[in-house]
């Protein structure tokens, strides 16, 4: 390790202003502190949050979810409101990490969290990400478990929270807390494609800080649920991933809810797969049809061309356990 300061701090205006100051927030550490073992990260003041007052779970008006960004991942799963209303959301962190981890890790945490590119976290390793300019090893390199959607010349590297795919498919907002005062983003706005530049990965400002995530009130009842499909069955990320919520009424789909993981560079909502579905009645044939279009716009790379396929029938084997037709 290298030297560097720490600073505890139990209120909110005061850890914005450490955060102002150039200091990087740290609650559950499960991230930032590998970065910094592996030296690719170097912040030289830490700012502990951990104590901050963001640990509830609350019901919002008409049945949305407020969740606070230093609440654990084990305990959000567990929390009876967050099951009774959105499985999905359980689901996603029930599938994420270990139990070792869930314990530590903050919702707020776990969508900050930076790419598991095995060349972004090696610094011997050609990477924008990291380093801007020095180009994308990944491109040329074994890019199994890269992105097919969502890409750019400068960066193919895949966001590894579960969670974040039910965010997006549930059209969450992240409430922050920053030196202007507070403000809200839409999740889809909130986590950045790479485009030309790689290196900034989410819509924040120096000194914000997450307080929440909201779920919308969505329509009752609600069926959902998220699948993972990995190389093995614990502690580890996504090849694929689909979490659906469904809405049926008098037999037809009114609202559809889908977003696909492990196949972006940020959680990627399948917007044709929901137009597909809404207004129809729920069939196998349905499903089928839906899932054709999950992979539309794919690029795939030279290792990673079995991912479009996977894809579409994650997004169809989910559709049908949600659907109830399995």
């Amino acid at each position: 390790m290298y030297p560097f300061s720490y600073t505890r701090v139990s209120d909110l205006r005061t850890a914005v202003q450490a955060g102002s100051d150039g200091g990087r927030y740290i609650a559950g550490g499960t991230t930032l502190v590998d970065l910094m073992r592996e030296t690719v990260e170097r912040p030289g003041k830490l700012v502990d949050i951990s104590a901050l007052p963001l640990r509830e779970v609350t019901a919002t008006k008409g049945g949305g979810l407020r969740i606070g960004a230093l609440m654990r991942m084990a305990e959000v799963a567990a929390h009876p409101t967050v099951r009774a209303l959105y499985a999905v959301i359980s689901q996603a962190l029930e599938l994420s990490a270990s139990a070792q981890l869930r314990n530590m890790a903050t919702i707020g945490g776990n969508i900050m969290q930076r790419t598991r590119c095995t060349y972004f976290r090696d610094v011997t390793a050609s990477c924008n990400r990291r380093e801007p300019g020095t180009g994308c090893a990944a491109r040329e390199g074994f890019n199994r478990t890269h992105a097919i959607l969502g890409t750019s010349e400068q960066c193919v590297a895949t966001h590894p929270s579960d969670v974040a795919v039910a965010f997006a498919a549930l059209e969450a907002t992240v409430h922050l807390l920053g030196p202007a005062g507070e403000r809200t983003v839409a999740f889809s706005d909130f986590l950045l494609r790479p485009d030309n530049t790689p290196q900034r990965e989410q819509s924040i400002r120096q000194g914000e800080l997450i307080t929440a995530v909201e779920v919308p009130a969505q329509p009752r009842p609600l069926r959902s649920g998220y699948v993972k499909v990995r190389d093995r069955q614990s502690y580890e990320f996504a090849l694929t991933s689909a979490a659906v919520a469904l809405h049926v009424r008098g037999g037809v789909i009114q609202v559809a809810k889908v977003a696909a993981g492990g196949v972006g560079t940020v959680p990627w909502k399948l917007s044709a797969v929901e137009q597909r579905l809404i207004g129809q009645r729920p069939s196998e044939a349905l499903w089928t049809q839906a899932a054709e279009v999950a992979a539309d716009g794919a690029q795939p790379l030279a290792h990673n061309n079995f991912k479009v396929e996977l894809l579409k029938r994650t997004v169809e084997r989910q559709l049908r356990v949600v659907g109830g037709t399995r």
